[in-house]
């Protein structure tokens, strides 16, 4: 006889097989976040910004390092400038607007903190920015929970000399971090081992709903199977 107990065993076994099959670990891809280059031209000496749709800017025109819409913090505000200062910063090209700019930490000039974390209320999948003046010790960060997906420089970036350029289009360019389907993070860090990572026009689309884990599959199907026991049970005592 197929007794409650079997049928509820295999729920359960179903489950594991599932997560078996699609263990946590198979879900990130070996290259979680794709960097591409492609922005809109500089308007109106805002510097180029993002052509991803959905997304969200945060541009520092009000002076802070804040975003308007009240989705993502910055650790340091103290590295908004406008214009250039000859060995300290440059404006990005095509950028007469407010920016910010990182040095590394301890130095006395303007965003030396070595490093500037965004943290995101929730998770996104996607951000870009307006890099000028790419150079080779210039990071990008990227987390999700705690643990780094990829890290970014540079030379990563595609067609960059990475020669710290004012001028130059190949070095002053929109870039793009899209998440691969399935990945989503919640933290980037900006940071510089150098005079300066100059950047404008912070981007970021929030993540749409994902498909829940293997693992709250499994506690879905345990609840299932003991909810279809309780049923059967009364059934059993009504007849």
């Amino acid at each position: 006889m197929f007794t409650l107990q079997k049928l509820s065993l295999a729920l359960v076994g179903t489950a594991v097989v599932v997560m078996g099959a699609n263990p946590a670990s198979a879900l990130v891809p070996a290259s979680p976040i794709t960097l591409t280059r492609g922005g809109s031209a500089p308007v109106a000496g805002q510097g180029s910004q993002s052509l991803i749709p959905g997304s969200q800017v945060v541009d520092f025109n009000s002076g802070t390092a804040t975003d308007p819409n009240g989705f993502v913090t910055y650790s340091a505000t103290n590295g908004i400038v406008q214009g250039s200062v000859g060995g300290e910063y440059a404006s990005p090209f095509g950028n007469v607007s407010k920016y910010l700019t990182i040095s590394p930490a301890g130095e006395d000039v303007a965003g030396g903190t070595g490093s500037v974390t965004l943290t995101f209320a929730d998770a996104v999948d996607y951000f870009g920015l307006y890099w000028g003046s790419v150079d080779t010790y210039n990071f990008v960060d990227i987390y999700s929970d705690g643990i780094i997906l990829q890290t970014f420089s540079g030379v990563d970036v595609p067609g960059a000399q990475a020669n710290g350029s004012w001028t130059s289009n190949a070095d002053n360019v929109f870039v793009n971090f899209l998440a691969a389907p399935g990945v989503t993070f919640d933290q980037v860090v900006l940071r510089s081992n150098g005079r300066a990572f100059e950047s404008d026009n912070h981007t970021y689309r929030i993540a749409a709903t994902s498909v829940p884990e293997p693992g709250s599959m499994l506690g879905l199907l345990a609840v299932g199977a003991v909810s279809f026991g309780s049923l059967i049970k009364r059934k059993s005592k009504l007849a």
